[in-house]
């Protein structure tokens, strides 16, 4: 009860305003009605692994990558396409300090979370930042988008028992074999690993390089099922 009037208070003294477009918020998200529904909605995808896929090459929602050689980590759920706006939502909140941005981005895909079935995962793990990139950035945007997703569902999030080690480049900047190489061994386990079903949160999965090298170690440290929640997927 105290909540819901804190809340509505906050509502009263501080309305939502459209990052977008300035209009007055929808829901008490600073996002419009309008905007939102122009969003770039990830609506035909590989259950797998979230690729976008054609109604033609559907098979029983599974991408052709997918069915040739499954990924290493179970699911991967991306309710966008990393199109404008949204590509310059995360733009924003990764690079320029956006934090209202990532506030936003973080409701959005709660949003999404809550509307659909699937088993409950026993910790959330945000895909972590190497300590110099940290320290440039001041934060890592996988940790604040799981913020409140950890909080609303009720689940621990895991952020010392893996470490990036090496100093990667950003893998948007490369190919995808590159990708591939950029990104191999630059995740350490520090800690047993005691949780059977976690789920990795990022911002963006393009190939998928990151989360499947960070899938396999924690595998082979004894989880039984990775998922990955992302906000965006590339086309």
């Amino acid at each position: 009860m105290v909540n819901k009037w804190i809340n509505t208070a906050q509502s009263l003294l501080y309305p939502s305003t459209c990052i977008l477009c300035g209009a007055p918020g929808s829901n008490d998200l600073d996002i419009c009605s309008p905007c939102r529904q122009e969003l770039p909605v990830n609506t035909n995808c590989c259950r797998l692994c979230a690729a976008p896929i054609t109604a033609i090459a559907d098979c029983n929602k599974i991408c052709g990558k997918c069915m040739v050689s499954p990924p290493v980590f179970d699911q991967c759920i991306a309710p966008f396409l990393y199109l404008e706006p949204v590509d310059q939502l995360i733009s924003g909140f990764k690079f320029r300090q956006k934090l209202g941005s990532g506030k936003l981005l973080s409701l959005l895909l709660l949003d999404f979370l809550r509307r659909i079935q699937g088993d409950k995962p026993d910790v959330i793990m945000p895909v972590p930042l190497h300590r110099k990139r940290l320290t440039e950035r001041g934060y890592n945007q996988a940790v604040e988008l799981a913020r409140p997703i950890g909080k609303h569902f009720k689940l621990p999030l895991d952020l010392s028992s893996c470490v990036r080690r090496h100093l990667t480049l950003p893998q948007m900047s490369l190919k995808k074999q590159s990708r591939l190489r950029n990104i191999k061994g630059a995740f350490e386990i520090r800690k047993e690993i005691r949780f059977r079903h976690l789920v990795l949160i990022d911002d963006v999965v393009t190939t998928g390089a990151t989360v499947s090298e960070l899938a396999a170690l924690l595998k082979k440290c004894g989880a039984a099922r990775v998922d990955v929640w992302a906000l965006a997927r590339t086309p």
